[in-house]
């Protein structure tokens, strides 16, 4: 490059020297410097002789200050004519540059060659007479660069590489811009590292910013983080050119080469002698320098059976797992060795802590005794008791203590309606009443095991099974038989069959009970048999039922005999033997025990029932007549201090009746009824004579009663506001019948109220309203 430069310089100056000298021969001057650079054009419109334009190569420099419009260059004409004036046209024509009347090319203001690196125009000139002269030609002016641009970075580089990386490992590229003319030094960039960052592990390329690795001892786990210092610099990198930096992070990314190592030589753990199974002990912390992804632990199987190791998610640890029971009164502690090593899929080896690591930790145990609950030897316990049975020993379930104190156990059974009850102290189970197979085969229940007095407890199944025995009778299956009057002997009129209850397979075996003249029975071997006509003949018109009595055996041990009553119809059928007419016959079966205990039950209850109530109507009846009878008398005298109380005088009374007492008389005799050999329901009140003594019935109330009475009639300044009630029985068992107006008439009453006159004048009024014309009708006793 720098070769290139020095021979395109070189070349430059030949041709301006050569330019030179052709403007002294041909009595041209240079302008300031300037070198003049001859161009011959023809003007295709014109008809004239070929004529060229002679004017200096133009270069303007950059940033160049113009107080005022500066010259930088001439135009001219190979012809030899008189010019008179120039136009120029392009590019900045007439405002950036001007040209006089003698072709001189002026700017007028300063150029940013990074803006506008060359402008384009294009020349005409005119003589005196404005008449053109020379076509227009174009040119160019350049805008040469100075170095007014420094490097810049577009962004921010960040790089990475992996530990361990061989030298030379590429990093990252940075790139600097300069707006500089790229094709000369101001615009050629170079790079390096400053002391600001990391030189000893990383080096740069100065052309093309490539940071590289100049080390293979990179280890994230020392140092995971650089930090880099680019220096871009222009006339490349010469001192006087301008300079840019910028930061580059460099990271260490991490690859497996560290083994996992355990954070302790000794575990110390404790568990309790009821830890479920296949459930986490503990957990071993491990150490691995590495990033997570990159720490992968396997372990090596443990020498304890008793336990395992899992991997811990997502922390990767070792999980210590228990896989079989743990038992403290066998064992209270364990000790063994775990193992650890990485995996070789992705390792670097040697690893850099192979020898610090502690690859081999020591575990020790200490089962801790719990109360445990008692312990059943088997899951479920299965016996089999024979059916209708009393069985004192059908088997024992036990359980066991697992602890040292080795508690006392006591069984219980929970289903209360149970029929099999356990010995509470041995376990021992029994039946409490006969079990029936064809009631109900299995027995399902739970037994508790508890420690006493009142410890843990635990449930074993036990499942009961009945053994059929021969318990059942043979029952008689048949259809419905019938025999026709025209039928001959050994017809088959019937086929029978059996069933059977028990579980046993029977053998069925018929026969008739009793001999019958007319039917016979003929097996056949196979638990069935037919019933055959034995002798006629047979007449529909015959009032005989026909009957006959099969005896069933079911051939087990012990046989079991039943005996049916089988009705047979007599029927009149016609050729193919189908009934046409039939006579229809009782068909009897044998009736059952427990139907038969049913009925008799039900009659009983019948029976229990109307007894009962016909010994409460009875009950009933005595205590009315006792009360009838009774001797008790309940009287009372009220004395009102105004007339008349009504039927409601009677709500607050319960008074028996006052007559009762007397036991000679009655109030009321009919003429044409005999006396009573018991007092009536009302004892007459007679009416005492005056100076004689009161007579009254038996009794203290009714001779109190007739005192007062008498003492009334006998004061004559009184006022008559005293009253006498007289009560008897009312409502449904009262023999009198309602006191009650209510339920009476005026006319249809047939109580004789005479006797009214003789209690005195008092008492006369309610004689003649109640008393009746013909005295001889009623008479006193």
């Amino acid at each position: 490059m720098m070769a290139w430069l020095q021979l395109w310089t070189m070349g430059l100056m030949a041709i301006m020297s050569v330019s030179l000298a052709v403007a002294e021969d041909s009595g041209l001057q240079a302008v300031e410097g300037h070198v003049e650079i001859v161009k011959k054009e023809t003007h295709p419109v014109l008809i004239r002789q070929k004529r060229d334009w002679i004017w200096n190569s133009l270069y303007v420099e950059e940033e160049k200050p113009t107080p005022i419009a500066y010259k930088i260059g001439q135009l001219k004409s190979s012809q030899r004519v008189g010019v008179n004036s120039f136009k120029i046209e392009g590019e900045g024509a007439n405002t950036i540059f001007t040209v006089d009347s003698k072709g001189d090319l002026f700017v007028t203001r300063s150029l940013d060659r990074e803006e506008k690196s060359a402008y384009h125009l294009t020349a005409t000139m005119y003589d005196g007479n404005n008449k053109l002269i020379e076509d227009s030609g174009d040119f160019v002016v350049q805008v040469t660069d100075i170095n007014d641009n420094t490097p810049v970075f577009p962004r921010t580089y960040n790089g990475s590489i992996p530990e361990r990386s061989t030298i030379g490992t590429k990093v990252v590229e940075v790139r600097a811009t300069d707006a500089d003319d790229p094709t000369t030094a101001n615009g050629e960039l170079r790079y390096s590292l400053t002391s600001d960052g990391d030189l000893s592990t990383f080096a740069i390329d100065s052309i093309t910013g490539v940071i590289s690795c100049k080390t293979n001892t990179l280890d994230r786990e020392t140092k995971s983080q650089y930090v880099v210092v680019v220096r871009a610099q222009d006339m490349r990198g010469m001192a006087s050119g301008s300079t840019s930096t910028t930061s580059v992070n460099i990271t260490i990314t991490d690859i497996n080469d560290n083994i996992a190592s355990f954070t302790r030589r000794i575990y110390e753990l404790q568990v309790p002698e009821d830890h479920k199974l296949n459930e986490m002990i503990g957990t071993l912390e491990l150490n691995d320098r590495d990033q997570f992804q990159n720490k992968e632990p396997v372990f090596n199987p443990l020498t304890e059976k008793m336990f395992g190791i899992e991997l811990s998610i997502p922390n990767k640890d070792a999980n210590l797992m228990l896989r079989q029971a743990l038992d403290y009164e066998i064992k209270n502690s364990y000790t063994f060795n775990v193992q650890v090593r990485e995996s070789l899929n992705n390792l670097r080896s040697p690893a850099d802590n192979v020898n610090s690591a502690v690859t081999t930790a020591q575990v020790n145990i200490k089962v801790v005794d719990v109360d445990e609950a008692p312990v059943f030897p088997q899951l479920i316990y299965k016996f089999t008791v024979p059916e209708e049975h009393f069985v004192n020993n059908i088997g024992t379930v036990t359980a066991r203590d697992p602890d040292k104190a080795n508690k006392s156990i006591r069984y219980s059974i929970l289903d209360k309606d149970c029929p099999i009850g356990i010995n509470p102290l041995t376990g021992q189970l029994s039946t409490l009443r006969m079990l029936d197979r064809e009631m109900e085969a299995t027995h399902m229940f739970q037994v508790k095991a508890q420690e006493e007095p009142s410890g843990l407890e635990s449930f074993v199944k036990v499942n009961i099974t009945v053994q059929d025995i021969n318990d059942n009778k043979p029952e008689l299956t048949v259809d419905e038989i019938f025999v026709c009057e025209n039928d001959l002997t050994d017809t088959v009129i019937g086929t029978l069959r059996a069933t059977d209850k028990d579980d046993q397979p029977a053998s069925f075996s018929f026969s008739l009970a009793s001999e019958s003249s007319n039917f016979s029975i003929k097996a056949h071997g196979n638990s069935t048999a037919d019933i055959t006509v034995k002798q006629g003949p047979f007449s529909l018109d015959d009032s005989k039922d026909y009957s006959v009595d099969v005896r069933i055996s079911d051939g087990g041990h012990p046989p079991k005999t039943s005996i049916t009553k089988l009705a047979i119809k007599s029927c009149r059928c016609d050729a193919r033997r189908i009934p046409t007419q039939c006579k229809a016959g009782a068909r009897r079966m044998g009736v059952s025990v427990h139907a038969l205990i049913a009925i008799l039950l039900c009659i009983l209850t019948i029976l229990v029932i109307v007894i009962l109530f016909v010994m409460r109507k009875r009950y009933q009846k005595d205590s009315l007549a006792s009360l009838k009878h009774s001797g008790e008398i309940h009287e009372q005298l009220v004395t009102y201090d105004e007339e008349g109380g009504g039927e409601m005088d009677t709500n607050g009374y319960d008074v028996s009746i006052l007559s009762s007492a007397c036991h000679d008389g009655s109030l009321l005799r009919h003429p044409d009824r005999h006396p009573q050999p018991h007092p009536s329901l009302y004892a007459m009140v007679q009416k005492p004579h005056h100076h004689a003594q009161p007579t009254a019935c038996k009794g203290d109330m009714a001779v109190m009663i007739e005192s007062k009475k008498d003492e009334a009639d006998h004061d004559r300044d009184g006022f008559p506001y005293d009253t006498l009630h007289i009560y008897g029985y009312e409502g449904p068992e009262s023999l009198a019948g309602s006191l009650s107006s209510l339920g009476s008439s005026s006319t249809g009453s047939n109580m004789d109220y005479d006797f009214l006159s003789d209690w005195g004048p008092r008492f006369r009024t309610l004689a003649e309203l109640y008393g009746v014309d013909a005295p001889d009708y009623y008479h006193q006793y």
